[in-house]
């Protein structure tokens, strides 16, 4: 077993989250490499962010629909960062994770770690009585189309490893705005939905709750013990 420590930031702006899982992720490699243990154990980081669009290392600007005018009356910020994917909002009700994981101490690749991250979310949507899916080429979770709904992802996933250690992580709609999704192309795709938990069940889900859960999950599917 694994032991992690599962840190609850809350509402946490974007870029001093970023901060501070950097220097995590630096301290795990620093140890990793010179085989000096600085103290400190692998992350779970939950957190919630005010508005902001963030976009990934192989992403494209123009997938952000909105001039920066626009994007300071609406409240939000945007940032280009270093994790894999296209563009995304984060907001408040969003549910958002970043595990610091070694991979080598949990014996898996970075394919098994994104697998893992996307059933953890899959398994938890079962438990609220959502079921979900993965989609093939679209990294993240989704609502297959259905009622005149269109296919509609709920959970984005985006990650950066070095040396092995993770950071960034993933992003579950609870009770987001979805509004603020209309001014990008998330995640790259033009044809493609977005929805929340509240949406698609018609009530607001308890976000303590919905932690518990996914912890839990997590925890089974990785081997963990979270302090």
């Amino acid at each position: 077993m694994n032991q992690v420590e599962y840190i609850d930031l809350h509402l946490k702006d974007f870029r001093e989250t970023w901060d501070f899982q950097q220097a995590i992720q630096d301290r795990l490699i620093r140890a990793k490499t010179t085989g000096i243990d600085s103290g400190g154990l692998p992350c779970l980081i939950f957190v919630e962010h005010p508005h902001v669009y963030t976009l990934g290392r192989s992403g494209k600007e123009n997938n952000l629909l909105i001039n920066p005018e626009f994007l300071s009356s609406i409240g939000a910020a945007f940032y280009k960062t270093d994790r894999g994917g296209d563009i995304t909002y984060h907001g408040p009700g969003q549910l958002v994770g970043y595990p610091i994981f070694d991979l080598q101490l949990l014996g898996i690749g970075v394919k098994k770690y994104i697998e893992n991250l996307e059933e953890s979310i899959i398994q938890t949507l079962s438990d609220f009585g959502l079921n979900t899916t993965r989609l093939e080429g679209a990294t993240g979770v989704w609502l297959e189309a259905g009622n005149l709904k269109p296919v509609r992802k709920i959970c984005a996933i985006g990650v950066k490893v070095s040396r092995g250690i993770t950071m960034h992580g993933f992003a579950l709609n609870v009770t987001t705005d979805l509004q603020y999704f209309s001014y990008i192309n998330p995640c790259g795709f033009t044809d493609k939905g977005v929805t929340s938990m509240e949406k698609e069940k018609g009530f607001k889900p308890d976000m303590d709750q919905v932690k518990l859960t996914l912890r839990r999950n997590l925890a089974g599917l990785f081997g963990l013990e979270f302090l």
